[in-house]
């Protein structure tokens, strides 16, 4: 019984200030509750977490700057990507948009090649233009038909405006057209205001023709159009040529006048190649295309 109660005195007597601690836990622990339930803690702990906000911002910072520059470059790269392909559709559209636009074109000139095919009302065929040589002082374009349907040398070339030329050359799927400014052409036309006959010369501009043959004293004014006049049976009569813009006179017995072509030369892409009714005429009579009726650089 000694032994015993000395043992238990030993326990409690072996470490007073662990004991000391414990009980002061205990009783802070007591005052605590007592507190919160007071509502003095929740003043404490908001002190103390304003105090550690700073703190928690500054350690929290490098995370959210990553968060953030994650999602702003994965937005960038969205909207490059959105950028990239509204480009490409951007394009397609533009060119969709321009090639309805050369259709419309190429509709609107093919029907004024039509009205002006029935307005010759001889036979005709559309060709397109393959080349353009517009080099000084020779005027030339190559057409996409030839012989083998039955296009032949001198034969009158038109377009929707007027008379673009005649063909110089031909082979079996291609025929070369000189153009009414070519200096080695020449053709027949008159004042359509009076009747006036005369010859139109190209000059080696693709703008101007000139009339040489004329008298000072002709009855020709600025504004004046000419119009084939049929003579030598290779243009038909009546279909514009030119208009008159400039009349001067030198003092000598011929004047000087200037003409510009109706048809815009510098910028057709088809042309009508017209068959006459004496072409036609000679097509059936000997069943073979004729050869033209004059010199391949001149309309008599």
């Amino acid at each position: 019984m000694i032994r015993e109660g000395r043992a238990i005195k030993l326990a409690f007597t072996k470490k007073p200030a662990q004991n000391f601690r414990l009980l002061v836990f205990a009783v802070v622990s007591l005052v605590l509750l007592a507190a919160d339930r007071r509502g003095a803690i929740g003043a404490l702990r908001g002190g103390l977490d304003a105090a550690v906000y700073p703190l928690q911002q500054f350690v929290s910072a490098p995370v959210r700057f990553a968060e953030w520059l994650r999602e702003n470059v994965s937005g960038y790269a969205s909207l490059l990507e959105e950028n990239q392909r509204l480009k490409e559709e951007s394009l397609r559209l533009e060119a969709r948009l321009a090639k309805f636009s050369a259709l419309e074109q190429e509709n609107i000139r093919l029907r004024a090649l039509l009205g002006a095919s029935i307005k010759i009302g001889e036979h005709f065929l559309i060709a397109e233009l393959l080349s353009i040589n517009l080099v000084p002082y020779e005027h030339l374009v190559l057409a996409n038909k030839g012989s083998n349907i039955g296009v032949h040398v001198g034969q009158p070339v038109f377009d929707a405006r007027g008379v673009v030329g005649q063909v110089l050359r031909v082979s079996p799927v291609s025929a070369e057209v000189m153009l009414i400014t070519d200096p080695n052409h020449a053709i027949p036309v008159q004042v359509e205001r009076n009747g006036l006959r005369t010859i139109a010369v190209g000059t080696g501009r693709i703008d101007r023709l000139i009339l040489p043959y004329l008298s000072g004293s002709a009855d020709i004014r600025e504004g004046d159009r000419l119009v084939t006049s049929g003579m030598g049976g290779v243009f038909p009569a009546g279909y514009p040529v030119a208009t008159v813009v400039d009349i001067s006179n030198t003092g000598s017995s011929l004047a000087k006048v200037s003409a510009e072509p109706v048809a815009p030369l510098d910028r057709i892409r088809e042309v009508l190649l017209v068959w006459t009714r004496s072409d036609v005429q000679t097509r059936d009579e000997t069943g073979e295309s004729p050869s033209g009726a004059a010199a391949p650089h001149v309309a008599h």
